[in-house]
């Protein structure tokens, strides 16, 4: 079923054409990956699906009755109250149900022992009472604690006011709100930015389950494969839409424009034979001749011509070139520790930190937010002193350093001055080819920093980078505000440097390409992979796997020792206290066959309400209608839920009898 389209859509700010002839359609329970350049029209095209956005020519049709959520890119969020406030109040139709539930309840045991009637009370107390099963009352503020968790934000945060947290916090907190509302349209500006590995995985999987239809703006590559099945890139103020996810987007698009160029290069090919015969015929000037060259002709004219392919939005250009090699042994930590803070409000970031890291490797530092990465680097670059623990430089290292939130950078400069101001030694003929390079012509380059994009602060900090000759490079972040044609360009880059590159970055599809080995920072230490994210994970799970063995066996044996213990003490006891001990453990036998008969017998009963519920669900009436599907899911979800748990009660008590 269609729930949103768009037909002919145009949008023009003055002179310049953002978005011309914009039309698709996206069918309930899509899940739509925009991708583009910078610059494109990506965000315009989401604000006018949102409505907050006119636009000058065409139609969007969205279904009636259908709910939209909206993430911005740069979230506002304003409010006096607390996280958990804000949180609640997306829940407050519960709680007055809740609310009234007493109140009625109150009212109903009042008059029961008056002996007056409340039939009409027992009626609305049951009406509520289904409403509130149907909203999800009984288990809200799991979802909430469960939401807020894994959005990083721990109880610690719940009484912080709004207007207290960081701008990646108000994001998440954003999401976290949009989530919980669960609108049928979810659109989402760059949702994983501020989410770190963990967090971004399990986004991945939440949106997988979720019922609506998503529809958002992403350059995490890694994260488009894993959450969208279909692609739609801005290009040239045009819209096209791929199958699949961004890997087939990418072959698919590759193929596609092969073929244009193939079919646009044959025609002209032919057009430029028949041209030259028609000269020719022309040229021996016979009567005969004349004809067919004008009989050509006419059939040259009503040819349909093969629209030549646009040309690709330009690339940067980077290549990083060291002045000078640095020795072997590039930098060597044993036993960092760092935090900040005095006394009770003192906070740990880690400890015990140990690396080795030689010339010519490619280290990608990762770990939860909050634990310390940047903090790390600082170190590193002896921008700040650890609290504890050794560091040693290598011989000849120079340092050079990207910083994600691009502070050296003056935003009181134009783009020229800031790079003049660096590079005295260049002439402004070299500097301005220099800053074409990396997209900045004509007359962009008089633009002030404060007013550039954070793309475009992105790709000037780069071009300082690349003109540093450092021969080690460190890099916080550096994917964060580039599109995706700008990271291919980058991560090349780095694959050609031939020093060392040190970067903290949570881009799972950057972590599979740059990388020779992968350092996990935690509160503890740091562990080293050798290898790309792929293979990080890999071991990461072979660990866990490993861990969670041991601990099996461990249970095993105390259990055996508490087993052999148990006898022993029981050979030494009178024959009445052993009849009395026999009493009672059969007693206990019978209690756990009788609960395990109950589980079984909920088990059936929860299976048979799911195979209903689906049953219900495959009817025209139910599928057709949005608001009741969404109802009979929620159900089923329910029941799925308490079946899961029910599973897991049975086999405590056959793990037990074992």
């Amino acid at each position: 079923m269609i729930i949103l389209s768009a037909t002919n859509i145009m949008k023009v700010y003055g002179v310049d054409v953002i978005l011309k002839d914009v039309s698709f359609h996206v069918n309930q329970g899509d899940r739509i990956g925009i991708v583009g350049n910078n610059g494109a029209g990506k965000t315009t095209l989401l604000n006018i699906l949102c409505g907050e956005m006119p636009y000058d020519d065409g139609n969007v049709f969205i279904s009636a009755n259908t709910s939209i959520g909206y993430l911005k890119q740069s979230q506002n969020f304003d409010s006096d109250k607390t996280l958990i406030e804000e949180v609640s109040a997306i829940f407050s139709h519960i709680a007055d149900m809740e609310k009234e539930m007493a109140e009625l309840s109150h009212e109903i045991s009042d008059k029961s022992s008056k002996e007056e009637n409340v039939d009409k009370l027992l009626q609305r107390y049951d009406e509520i009472m289904e409403a509130y099963n149907r909203c999800n009352g009984y288990s809200y503020k799991s979802e909430i604690n469960g939401i807020l968790n894994s959005m990083a934000f721990t109880e610690d945060f719940y009484h912080k006011k709004i207007s207290m947290l960081s701008g990646g916090e108000k994001t998440r907190l954003a999401l976290a709100c949009l989530l919980l509302k669960k609108p049928d349209i979810l659109f989402l500006d760059e949702p994983t930015n501020h989410l770190d590995i963990g967090t971004l995985k399990w986004l991945e999987q939440y949106l997988k389950s979720y019922s609506g239809t998503i529809i958002l703006i992403s350059h995490d590559r890694y994260f488009l494969d894993q959450t969208v099945n279909r692609i739609f890139e801005v290009e040239n103020h045009k819209l096209y839409t791929y199958q699949g996810g961004y890997s087939e987007y990418a072959e698919k698009k590759r193929q596609r424009r092969e073929e244009e160029l193939r079919k646009y290069e044959g025609q002209q090919k032919e057009i430029a034979r028949q041209e030259e015969i028609i000269r020719r015929f022309k040229q021996h000037g016979t009567e005969k001749l004349a004809k067919r060259a004008q009989s050509r002709e006419k059939r040259l004219a009503q040819i349909e011509l093969v629209e030549k392919p646009e040309a690709l939005v330009g690339k940067m250009k980077i290549h990083f070139k060291q002045q000078f090699k640095s020795g072997n042994d590039v930098a060597l930590g044993e036993g960092l520790q760092k935090g900040f803070g005095y006394g009770m409000q003192r906070k740990e970031l880690f400890k015990n930190v140990d690396f080795d890291i030689k010339r010519g490797e490619r280290i990608c530092i990762v770990g939860a937010n909050g634990v310390g990465k940047t903090t790390l680097l600082k170190i590193l670059m002896n921008e700040l002193e650890p609290d504890g623990g050794r560091l040693k430089i290598g011989h000849n290292v120079q340092f050079g350093y990207y910083d994600q939130e691009q502070q050296n950078l003056n935003p009181s400069n134009t783009v020229f001055d800031e790079m003049k101001d660096s590079y005295r030694l260049y002439t402004d003929t070299e500097m301005r080819s220099m800053l074409g390079r990396f997209l900045f012509k004509n007359e962009s380059v008089f633009l002030n920093v404060g007013t550039l994009s954070g793309g475009e602060k992105a790709r000037l900090s780069l071009l300082k980078l690349m003109l540093s000759g450092s021969n080690v490079l460190i890099l916080d972040e550096p994917t964060n505000h580039l599109d995706i044609t700008s990271k291919e360009v980058f991560e090349d880059a780095l694959l050609e440097f031939p020093g060392t590159v040190i970067v903290v970055s949570h881009d799972r599809y950057f972590l599979n390409k740059v990388p020779t080995r992968i350092m996990e920072l935690d509160t503890d230490g740091m562990t080293a992979y050798l290898g790309s994210y792929d293979y990080y994970m890999e071991k990461k799970q072979e660990i866990v796997s490993g861990k969670k063995y041991l601990n099996e066996l461990s249970s095993v044996q105390s259990l055996k020792d508490e087993e052999v213990s148990e006898e022993s003490e029981f050979k030494n006891l009178s024959s009445s206290e052993q009849r009395r001990i026999n009493k009672e453990l059969e007693a206990k036998a019978r209690r756990k066959e009788r609960e395990q008969k109950k589980l079984e017998e909920e088990i059936a009963t929860l299976e048979k309400q799911i195979a209903d519920l689906e049953k219900e669900m495959c009817k025209q009436e139910v599928f057709s209608n949005h608001i009741l599907l969404a109802e009979y899911h929620d159900k089923s979800e329910t029941c799925k839920a308490r079946l899961s748990e029910t599973y897991d009660n049975w086999l405590l008590i056959q793990e037990e009898q074992e």
